[in-house]
C-alpha cells in the first residue's frame, strides 16, 4: 500500500474526480489502481469562496514498488505505515502468582487502561467512585433541572468521566509515533462510533453516542475477565517503605474493604481533589502546574458558520463551524479558546456543594442554536504560591465566588460581552439566549476573576474580532466560571517505566496526573500506562 498525502480537490468534487486525481498524481493507467481508502480528510477554509478538501489516502496498485521508485522525489508519497496495534505482553498473571492490577477511575484514560489490560489477559479490577454512565446521566440531568447536586455522580464523576458530557472531540496534537491514537479510534468504532472518526480531521462523537460506547467497552472488559466496581471510592493508599524504596501494597475503600495490589493505574481525572489530598499526605510526589481560568462564551452558531465558511456555510461536509483563537495580552497573559463546542450547550459541571463550574457539551449533530467555547487566561503556580495543592484552593475560591454571584442556588453568573469589556453590569439579555441550566443570573463577572485576568480578557475579546469577523458581539453571553481546563497538579512519573517518581507500583495517568488533555490524549495515555503495568508484571513473573 502507498500513503499519498496532500491531494487537494474542490469542496464539491465527485467520487470519480477523486479517482482521477489519484491516477494523475501517480501517473498511472486506470487498470493499475486496485483500490484506495481515505486515511484523513481535512479542509482549507482560508478562502471562503473556494474551500479546498485535503486528502491523505492509502492506495493499492499493481506496482507499488515501481511507483515509489519512479516518484521517489515526491515528498508526499511513501509506503503506508503499519498502524496495527501490537500488545507488549499477554497473560502474565493468569496463574494467580501476582495480585491483579487495579485501575482507579473510569474516564477515557482509565477505560482504555482497563481495556488494554483486559485484552492482554491481566483481568484488572476497576474502581469508579461514581455510578454507571446511565445512572450518572440521570443524576446530572437532575442537577441541571432541580439544582440538587450529587457530589459522587455528576459531570466530573462516574463511568465515562468528564469527557462523556462534552463535544466528544477526538483530536489531539500529541506526538504519537506508535499510532496509539489509531487504537483508541478503532476501539471506539468497534463500540459503536461512526466510522468517519477514523478519517475526518476533527472527529467528534457527542454525548448520547458516548453513553452507548462506554457501555459496550465496559462489557468487553468484563467479558475478558475484568471486574468493574461502581460507587467505590478509594480512601487510602498503603505504602511500604524499605531501604529508602517506597512500594505501594494496597488500597483502602470507603466501604472498609482492603484490596491487595502492587500495580495501580491512577486515572482519577482533574477533579478528584480529595484523592489528591490523600496522595499528598502519603508523601507521593506532587507538584503544582499551570492551568487556565475564564468564561464560557456563546454566539449564534449561524454567525460562526458564516464567519468561517462564507457562502459555503451549512455544507454537509463542513458541518457546524468551530474556531481556535489566541491573543497575547499586553500584561503578558495568553488568552485562548478551549474546548470549543459548535452547536452545543453550556453545562453545569460542579462536583462540590456551594460552587459553580461550567463546561461545554454538544451532541453528534451539533444542531443547537449557539456555539460555545471557553475563553480562558493562562495562570501559573506563581499566581497561587504555597504548597503543591494551592491551585486547588485557588480554584475553589473562584468557584465559591461564582456560586454566590449567581444567587447561591447553582445558577451561573453571566454578562454580555460588550458590557464586560465596557466595565458595567448587564441587566438584560439581547438576541443570544444562554443555554446553561438551571439558569444564568446577569451581573458583573469582573468581580470574580483576578484583575490580571479581567484586563487580559477585556483586551482579547475585541482583538478576536480580527480573527473571526463578528466575534466581538455586544450581546454574546459570557457565563462563569470555567476553572477545570486541566489539572492544577502533576503527579510526576519516571520516563522509563511511568511509575510515580517516588512510589513504586503507582502509575499516574491521564488528565488528573497532568499527562493528558482531552479524550484522545487521555485514551492514549491510558494505553501507555497499561503497557507499562504489563511490562512491570512480566518482569516480576
Amino acid at each position: 500500500m502507498l500513503r499519498l498525502n496532500e491531494l487537494k480537490l474542490p469542496l464539491n468534487h465527485t467520487e470519480p474526480e477523486l479517482t482521477e486525481a489519484i491516477l494523475a498524481r501517480l501517473d498511472i493507467a486506470p487498470d493499475m489502481l486496485r483500490g484506495f481508502t481515505v486515511h484523513k480528510r481535512s479542509y482549507d477554509a482560508r478562502k471562503k469562496t473556494n474551500i479546498i478538501l485535503i486528502y491523505s489516502l492509502d492506495v493499492e496498485t499493481t506496482d507499488d514498488a515501481g511507483i515509489l521508485q519512479r516518484r521517489k522525489h515526491d515528498v508526499h508519497l511513501m509506503p503506508s505505515p503499519d498502524m496495527e496495534y501490537k500488545f507488549v505482553a499477554h497473560g502474565v498473571n493468569l496463574d494467580g502468582s501476582q495480585p491483579r492490577p487495579v485501575v482507579i477511575g473510569m474516564g477515557p484514560c482509565g477505560l482504555f487502561a482497563a481495556l488494554i489490560l483486559a485484552q492482554m489477559g491481566l483481568k484488572p479490577i476497576v474502581l469508579e467512585r461514581g455510578k454507571t454512565v446511565r445512572e450518572r446521566t440521570k443524576d446530572t440531568f437532575g442537577f441541571w433541572r432541580k439544582r440538587v447536586l450529587n457530589p459522587e455522580s455528576n459531570v466530573q464523576f462516574g463511568e465515562g468521566g468528564a469527557g462523556t458530557f462534552s463535544d466528544g472531540k477526538l483530536y489531539s496534537q500529541i506526538k504519537d509515533p506508535k499510532y496509539l491514537g489509531r487504537k483508541v479510534l478503532t476501539e471506539f468504532v468497534k463500540a459503536g462510533a461512526p466510522e468517519e472518526i477514523l478519517y475526518v480531521s476533527k472527529p467528534h462523537i457527542g454525548t448520547f453516542r458516548l453513553v452507548k460506547m462506554v457501555e459496550a467497552m465496559r462489557e468487553e472488559i468484563v467479558a475478558l475477565g475484568g471486574e468493574i466496581r461502581f460507587e467505590q471510592r478509594v480512601t487510602d493508599f498503603e505504602i511500604e517503605e524499605k531501604d529508602g524504596v517506597r512500594q505501594l501494597r494496597g488500597l483502602l475503600l470507603a466501604s472498609g474493604e482492603r484490596i491487595v495490589t502492587d500495580h495501580v493505574v491512577l486515572a482519577i481525572g482533574h477533579s478528584s481533589r480529595d484523592t489528591f489530598e490523600i496522595l499528598y499526605e502519603r508523601g507521593v510526589y506532587i507538584e503544582a502546574k499551570p492551568f487556565s481560568i475564564g468564561f464560557r462564551v456563546e454566539h449564534p452558531q449561524s454567525l460562526i458558520d458564516t464567519c468561517r465558511f462564507g457562502p459555503n456555510a451549512g455544507h454537509p461536509i463542513l458541518g457546524a463551524a468551530d474556531y481556535k483563537l489566541v491573543h497575547h495580552a499586553k500584561n503578558g497573559r495568553a488568552v485562548y479558546s478551549f474546548c470549543m463546542c459548535p452547536g452545543g450547550t453550556v453545562v453545569a459541571a460542579a462536583s462540590e456543594p456551594g460552587r459553580v463550574v461550567t463546561n461545554g457539551m454538544s451532541q453528534y449533530s451539533r444542531a443547537e442554536r449557539n456555539a460555545n467555547s471557553a475563553i480562558v487566561v493562562s495562570i501559573s503556580p506563581e499566581d497561587y504560591p504555597g504548597h503543591p495543592l494551592a491551585g486547588i484552593e485557588f480554584q475553589r475560591r473562584l468557584e465559591e465566588k461564582a456560586f454566590e454571584l449567581g444567587g447561591g442556588n447553582y445558577s451561573a453568573p453571566g454578562q454580555l460581552m460588550g458590557d464586560f469589556v465596557a466595565g458595567k453590569p448587564s441587566t438584560e439579555f439581547g438576541a443570544v439566549i444562554p443555554s446553561y441550566k438551571p439558569a444564568v443570573h446577569l451581573t458583573d463577572l469582573a468581580t470574580i476573576l483576578p484583575d490580571y485576568a479581567v484586563e487580559a480578557l477585556r483586551e482579547a475579546f475585541p482583538a478576536f474580532d480580527k480573527q473571526v469577523r463578528g466575534y466581538f458581539k455586544h450581546d454574546a453571553v459570557l457565563t462563569g466560571l470555567e476553572t477545570r481546563t486541566s489539572s492544577p497538579i502533576r503527579i510526576k512519573r519516571r520516563d522509563d517505566d511511568l511509575q510515580s517518581l517516588n512510589t513504586r507500583g503507582l502509575f499516574p495517568a491521564g488528565e488528573g496526573a497532568g499527562y493528558a488533555g482531552g479524550i484522545l490524549s487521555a485514551g492514549v495515555d491510558g494505553i501507555k500506562v497499561a503497557e507499562a503495568v504489563a511490562l512491570s508484571m512480566a518482569a516480576k513473573k
